[in-house]
């Protein structure tokens, strides 16, 4: 008989689904997660949302794949965290935990002895990193971004993880899948300690709709049964996501008013005009240009921007 699950101070006989709240130890912070103990043997995947608490297409697709999915189809187990920063989730708020004022993706592995976000990240790696063969990490732009529909998989790894997150991103229905070369963030830090892993990213702007829940659930279905979680084979895309070796990160050099001529998704060719960052009166202070030839992943789309923040992300194009 397939062994019993634990999770914190949560049991999970196998052949059983749970709804609970996961309580972060030394906080009065909890996440609602979803647990699937399947019957037969597999792998545990890890699912996050929410990192991000605004960014809801995400959220919205692993809630409703929590609703859906039956212990009885599954194999190994899967583990759905939807949404871990509840505290944004509410706020409306980008970026951060609102408790704190920090960005949880960029403090992984965490500590227990920092503040209530590091002590987040902390237990996610300790309770859930520490079982998990493959971490699925569900982004989207936040309620100040806008993204075209990518996926991350880590360059910085074992080649073996490097090469197994890579195939399973294969699968997923968007136009770009890119290389991570950072270290920070909770996929990158899963990968770091030998669990493959995928950070998606669809949609933005605090919006959601139908058809992007649709599609991200296809995406999530897809690998699980690439992973044979779920029984099938994936249902691959008309055309593999075009691989980026390389991406660009802007940030402001002021504070202003961001004013892009550019949409997600567009390609752009090297030295062509991205926006610019102009004062209150409308006096120009920074002008910003492609330094490559380049596809625009990612930019924020809200009229302020403050010095040091993204103003928009851009993939290398070879």
């Amino acid at each position: 008989m397939k062994d019993t699950l634990y999770i914190g101070s949560m049991e999970i006989p196998s052949g059983v689904k749970i709804n609970d709240y996961y309580e972060v130890p030394k906080t009065v912070y909890k996440i609602p997660i979803t647990v699937l103990n399947g019957k037969q043997d597999g792998k545990i995947i890890l699912i996050t949302s929410g990192i991000h608490g605004g960014e809801y297409p995400g959220v919205q697709t692993a809630i409703e794949l929590a609703q859906e999915l039956c212990a009885e189809e599954i194999y190994g187990a899967l583990i759905i965290l939807h949404p871990v920063n509840t505290g944004a989730f509410f706020k409306s708020v980008a970026n951060v935990i609102p408790e704190d004022g920090e960005n949880l993706n960029l403090v992984f592995p965490g500590t227990m002895s920092g503040t209530i976000t590091h002590k987040i990240a902390f237990s996610i790696t300790k309770d859930f990193h520490n079982i998990a063969d493959f971490h699925i990490d569900l982004h989207g732009g936040d309620v100040n971004e806008l993204v075209t529909p990518f996926v991350y998989y880590p360059g910085v790894a074992e080649q073996s993880v490097s090469n197994m997150a890579r195939e399973c991103a294969s699968v997923i229905n968007c136009n770009y899948m890119v290389r991570s070369i950072v270290t920070q963030g909770a996929f990158n830090s899963a990968a770091a300690q030998g669990i493959p892993s995928l950070l998606i990213e669809r949609g933005g702007s605090g919006l959601w709709s139908r058809q992007e829940v649709e599609v991200y659930k296809e995406d999530v279905t897809n690998i699980l049964k690439k992973l044979c979680v779920l029984d099938g084979e994936p249902v691959l895309p008309k055309q593999m996501p075009k691989e980026i070796r390389n991406a660009f990160y802007i940030d402001s050099k002021v504070n202003g008013c961001w004013y892009p001529v550019v949409q997600v998704g567009q390609i752009v060719k090297e030295g062509a005009y991205l926006g610019e960052v102009r004062d209150f009166f409308g006096k120009t202070l920074v002008e910003y240009h492609a330094p490559r030839n380049v596809v625009v992943l990612y930019m924020t789309v809200t009229l302020g921007i403050e010095s040091g923040t993204s103003l928009i992300a851009l993939g290398i194009l070879d």
